[in-house]
């Protein structure tokens, strides 16, 4: 069964970027902390990135997001800070980027990005088509979040939750609207470096406000 699933790297102030993002910062001023359990040496998160199969919390949960994922959904301005760096396709499945321009597919070593310039529903219909029984991961910004989550299209948000208060950037659950939307925790696993939160998204009607008609992220 494929997924919608939401998963960040969130401080505990809740951001999921570091204040001005560009190519040289793409998590922002001070950002890349939030990725120190997955990139930074020193324990399993090194050997977790390099795909091995140590015991450690950490890359448990990072060899289950690459396992259980079947395309991958970023917006635009993640796509472009982003894709230099990794000189690739963040994961080795079709990718989509949703964007108020259309462009060529680029196709990269591992996948292509295809770009979508007509609303997440069009990017949703087309990542699930990739996907087949794989889930959906909806990985960067926080923006693109923001329009799944108001439009009732998540059906789980992975949170993985850093010791640290950014201060400033980017926060993931901004512009959602006024309503309630119930999570059932699923899971809580905990290492030194990070707490890895699942939430199921009890559904709930799509906003029918201005801000939640919104369809297109940069």
């Amino acid at each position: 069964m494929t997924n919608v699933v939401l998963n960040m790297s969130v401080s505990v102030d809740g951001f999921s970027a570091g204040p001005d993002v560009t190519a040289e910062h793409p998590m922002g001023e001070g950002g890349e902390r939030l990725h120190e359990w997955l990139f930074t040496s020193g324990s399993d998160r090194a050997t977790a990135a390099g795909g091995t199969s140590p015991n450690g919390v950490d890359a448990q949960v990072a060899q289950e997001i690459l396992a259980s994922t079947g395309a991958v959904v970023l917006g635009r301005r993640t796509f472009d800070v982003g894709v230099e760096l990794w000189g690739d396709t963040p994961f080795p499945v079709p990718c989509y980027v949703v964007t108020h321009e259309a462009r060529e597919r680029l196709v990269m070593r591992s996948a292509a990005f295809t770009f979508v310039p007509d609303g997440v529903e069009s990017v949703l219909r087309q990542a699930r088509a990739a996907a087949r029984d794989k889930n959906v991961l909806i990985m960067g910004g926080a923006n693109t979040a923001q329009q799944f989550v108001r439009a009732g299209l998540v059906d789980e948000i992975q949170i993985q939750l850093v010791p640290v208060l950014l201060g400033s950037g980017t926060r993931l659950f901004d512009h959602l609207g006024t309503d309630h939307i119930e999570l059932e925790r699923e899971r809580s696993l905990e290492s030194p470096n990070v707490t890895h939160l699942r939430f199921h998204v009890a559904k709930q009607a799509a906003d029918p406000s201005p801000l939640g008609a919104l369809s297109h992220s940069r």
